[in-house]
């Protein structure tokens, strides 16, 4: 469902522009407001959450789409952990859906989806595999790498239930806005891949955002 904040970009505690094909990796705090934008139009934004107290507690593809029984996200949606927990809840939407199924682009996948030449091409799970040898503090390995969120993609399921990759439905600006449930820990892959329409072929630059809740 479609809905705008009524929060102001230049009020907020802390902005930070994140490239294409970069990662991020950062905590929020239980009560805060987390709003990712997508500054150029239709780039894809695969994220996993953790619990920051726990991070072997983690966002859940399987719990989320069973309880709001939706296969997207949008405004209300309540994100869950693998323990049925309540990690974050969108409050704000305007893009209007964002895909729990597609996973995140790797060596791998792009092989089979594409060609054999694709497989040295930069991923997300490049991306992340980085940031967690990058910062060993969290103690994340490759086996965490699990259940991502692909914000602002658009991949629907056909009639046969299969799945497709298709050209984005956001816009430059369009943003989604969460609130933290409990101490969260975000890693993001701003996505560098250019064999689908997920980036338009063209990755570019997002915005994130952070209002502190004051606690």
């Amino acid at each position: 469902m479609l809905s705008e904040s009524t929060l102001i970009t230049e009020q907020a505690n802390w902005t930070e522009t994140v490239l294409a094909g970069d990662y991020w990796l950062n905590t929020i705090r239980k009560g805060d407001t987390f709003r990712i934008t997508d500054l150029k139009g239709n780039q894809a934004v695969d994220t996993l959450f953790f619990n920051a107290n726990n991070p072997h507690e983690r966002y859940s593809a399987f719990d989320t789409v069973r309880e709001q029984r939706n296969l997207y996200l949008t405004t209300g949606s309540k994100l869950l952990s693998d323990e049925g927990n309540a990690m974050l809840t969108i409050v704000a939407d305007t893009c209007g859906r964002h895909d729990t199924l597609g996973g995140a682009c790797a060596g791998e996948s792009n092989t089979v989806r594409y060609a054999l030449d694709k497989k040295s091409m930069h991923s997300c799970r490049d991306s992340w595999l980085l940031a967690i040898n990058q910062h060993d503090e969290w103690g994340l390995t490759k086996r965490d790498i699990t259940h991502n969120i692909n914000f602002f993609m658009n991949v629907p399921v056909t009639p046969e239930g299969t799945l497709t990759f298709e050209d984005g439905i956001s816009a430059p600006g369009k943003y989604v806005e969460l609130v933290a449930e409990m101490d969260i820990l975000v890693l993001i892959s701003n996505c560098p891949q250019l064999n689908n329409p997920c980036n338009g072929f063209n990755p570019t630059p997002i915005e994130l955002a952070v209002w502190r809740s004051g606690r």
